[in-house]
């Protein structure tokens, strides 16, 4: 089932993926394994994949691969997760006539703390895995570069928020988890008309984005089958 999110953007969830289509291409900051960065993209994608798996293909690959056997056409950012799609939230809220919609997938299999030890000890190193908390950020509002990059400092300080209230340790310092080794997000600018260029916790687009994504994670993570 197709769900409307904004008057460009629609979701798709299915038990394999979670897929929003733009009907004009959209700006997105993300740290997706496919296109991450600034890009302007038509689709945006978070791939369930198994939590082990013997490939030797790079994920950029297999997400580019699976958005072309989908029939997706344009610019695909994609993002992948070995957490069960059944944690999938969505929260959402229309203010002042700005739309901001949340999209969460989660699972605590590797909780840290930020400064904790690394495994890989490597500056340079090229390390990558599937995605275990992913936050999607979808606004109406035009977001400036600067917003954008404001709207994910808010969005993660959410993140760890939420596993702070729900008291999740890292097992590396035993200390309070701020995310997963693992996490990902996406902020996807809208195309207005109302423009956004502060979204601090003194602003009231700030408050609510905040609000939203510790609320979708904090119900995502409470998910009975979670590991």
């Amino acid at each position: 089932m197709v769900i409307p999110l904004t008057r460009y953007a629609s979701l798709e969830h299915t038990q394999n993926h979670i897929h929003v289509e733009f009907s004009v291409p959209h700006q997105i900051v993300s740290s997706a394994v496919l296109n991450g960065g600034f890009v302007h993209a038509d689709h945006l994608v978070n791939m369930k994949v198994p939590k082990t798996s013997a490939s030797t293909e790079l994920p950029a690959a297999t997400l580019s691969s699976y958005c072309a056997d989908a029939g997706w056409l344009g610019t695909s950012v994609g993002m992948m997760t070995a957490a069960s799609m059944k944690s999938f939230r969505m929260v959402s809220v229309s203010e002042q006539g700005v739309d901001i919609v949340v999209l969460v997938t989660s699972g605590l299999s590797n909780p840290r703390r930020v400064g904790d030890h690394a495994e890989h000890r490597i500056m340079a190193a090229q390390f990558e895995d599937v995605g275990t908390i992913n936050v999607v950020v979808l606004t109406s509002a035009i977001l400036t570069g600067a917003a954008s990059v404001e709207a994910l400092v808010i969005a993660t300080e959410a993140k760890a928020a939420a596993l702070q209230d729900a008291g999740i340790l890292s097992p590396v310092s035993n200390k309070i988890a701020t995310g997963t080794g693992t996490d990902s997000i996406a902020v996807v600018s809208g195309h207005g008309p109302e423009t956004v260029c502060y979204c601090g916790k003194h602003v009231l687009f700030g408050e609510v984005l905040g609000r939203l994504v510790t609320q979708a994670v904090a119900s995502s993570i409470k998910w009975d089958g979670i590991q």
